[in-house]
């Protein structure tokens, strides 16, 4: 194998990381915290997250010589920062990520169980994605509210390269934050004891209301939103790994990050496609190297997560806008999937309004209330279309 044919795909891993990381991490930060993570605790998960995901990526792609790429689970994220504390805290979070690890290992050695989960009817689960993302795509307004000047740099930056590079855009947006943070002042001063690297245990409380409200929909929203759309990325390349080890392999990863802060680990769907596709490498063969790559420098990274959650603690708002923007195009394709089938639209709409509403109900968030309704009405739906015509009448 020629250097020269090394250059491609491991260029190509280097810019999926780095796309991977700076397009969400605002969004792992915000969601971390919503659930009761201080600071110490945000940058540990954020660090083991990219450990985690680094390795899911080293591991997957020397294992099948294939461009199979880990991530961070972004819907998951943005569940926890729409669900908010539990009773318990963080301990109760990090329990809650314990189950959804074990439910994903689950669901790729068992196969019914998986074939379970995919048999959620993707109306419901893209409704109640959908529901989750809403309430943070306000995010934008909000800090234009309340901080017109900074937050219009930064939705400009995103708007002018989505123009020329839409995978690039939320990248443009954090980097112009990060300077309008630092140029303004509002950044906290560099403290070598609080950006060094630092993983921080958080031993797990299980509470049943923290796996219902979140172990159960982190779980579903990961499988549903990342999983098998990474394994479709990866068909649609023409590579076909055994999907039962990939998903049990994430979900190993998940309990590994879990009591360090993590909240999931799962294939890439959004990245993968830029390891997989033949800018990667022309040889179909050498792609593998990108997502090797990838892996890497998302060990890099995780070194960093220290740095990255202290500098931008000072300014929340801004953060929280970035990551609105880097969640709209997610939220706009999961309620137009939600609502494409007519037949299922009157049950996707009650799991979207229930899920965006921010009902919680004896601890229990509006995720699961929110997939529970619409699968009601979607039962009663399916039986009324499916019952025979009163006699005398004909059909």
């Amino acid at each position: 194998m020629s250097k020269s044919s090394l250059v491609p795909p491991t260029a190509a891993g280097v810019v999926t990381a780095f796309v991977g990381f700076a397009s969400t991490f605002a969004v792992v930060l915000k969601g971390l915290t919503a659930v009761g993570a201080s600071d110490a605790q945000a940058a540990s998960g954020l660090m083991a997250l990219s450990i985690a995901m680094g390795l899911a990526c080293i591991v997957l792609s020397l294992w099948f010589r294939m461009p199979i790429s880990g991530a961070w689970s972004l819907p998951g994220a943005a569940l926890l920062a729409a669900t908010g504390a539990a009773a318990d805290g963080f301990p109760a979070a990090t329990g809650a990520f314990l189950v959804a690890g074990a439910l994903i290992v689950a669901a790729g050695l068992i196969k019914p169980f998986g074939r379970a989960v995919a048999a959620i009817p993707s109306a419901l689960a893209n409704a109640m994605l959908a529901g989750i993302l809403f309430g943070l795509c306000l995010a934008p307004i909000k800090a234009l509210i309340e901080t017109p000047l900074a937050a219009t740099m930064v939705i400009l930056a995103w708007l002018l390269v989505s123009r020329l590079k839409r995978l690039y855009a939320t990248p443009a947006a954090a980097i112009v934050a990060g300077l309008v943070i630092a140029f303004s002042g509002q950044g906290r001063a560099l403290d070598w004891a609080a950006v060094t690297p630092t993983l921080v245990w958080t031993t797990p409380h299980f509470s049943v209301e923290a796996v219902v409200s979140l172990a159960l929909p982190l779980f579903i929203v990961t499988m549903a939103s990342q999983n098998l759309p990474g394994l479709a990325v990866l068909s649609a390349y023409h590579y076909k790994p055994e999907p039962g080890p990939l998903i049990a392999t994430t979900g190993v990863f998940t309990l590994l990050a879990a009591p360090f802060g993590g909240h999931a680990v799962n294939l890439s769907a959004v990245t993968a496609a830029m390891c997989a596709s033949p800018d990667a490498s022309p040889d179909p063969s050498k792609r593998w190297i990108a997502s090797l790559t990838c892996g890497c420098v998302y060990l890099v990274f995780g070194l960093l997560a220290g740095a990255v959650t202290h500098f931008v603690a000072g300014w929340p708002l801004l953060i929280e806008a970035v990551a609105g923007l880097a969640l709209l195009n997610a939220f706009g394709s999961a309620l137009h999937n939600a609502l494409a089938d007519v037949s299922e639209r009157e049950a996707a709409l009650a799991t979207f309004l229930v899920s965006s509403s921010g009902v919680a109900w004896h601890g229990i968030g509006g995720a699961f209330w929110g997939l529970l309704a619409g699968g009601v009405i979607l039962v009663i739906t399916r039986a009324g279309a499916s019952a025979p015509p009163p006699p005398g009448k004909s059909e």
